[in-house]
């Protein structure tokens, strides 16, 4: 069992970055994909990156497209995603997630944390 729990997120203005953590316990990370995805509100759960296991490999959706980036430190059982450039349209709670497939389906991960809220003003 993988617990995951978030922290940096908060109030940004339009412009700003931010760098979100996502550490792990309880599994052994670094046989992980790791997956960022954010909800806002009264919208579905929307796919954000993904890095594989051994942190060769990511992806992004294109709305973040070189803006984030998302990385991990294997040694630290921690994923991060620094978001630069943040838009209004970014706010939205970030969910960071943990499993053996990887891709942009929530369905591939098996374990969740429980979101840190992001909000970026005009």
């Amino acid at each position: 069992q993988v617990q995951l729990v978030e922290s940096g997120g908060g109030l940004v203005r339009a412009g700003g970055s931010l760098r979100l953590s996502c550490a792990a316990s309880g599994g052994t990370f670094s046989t992980y994909n790791m997956g960022w995805f954010r909800q806002a509100p009264g919208k579905e759960r929307e796919f954000v990156s993904t890095i594989t296991w051994s942190g060769t490999s990511t992806s992004y959706a294109e709305s973040v497209k070189g803006r984030f980036t998302i990385s991990r430190d294997n040694a630290r059982s921690t994923v991060y995603l620094q978001m630069n450039s943040l838009k209004p349209e970014d706010t939205a709670v970030y969910y960071c997630a943990a499993g053996h497939l990887v891709g942009s389906n929530p369905k591939f991960y098996a374990y969740w944390g429980q979101g840190t809220q992001v909000t970026v003003s005009s």
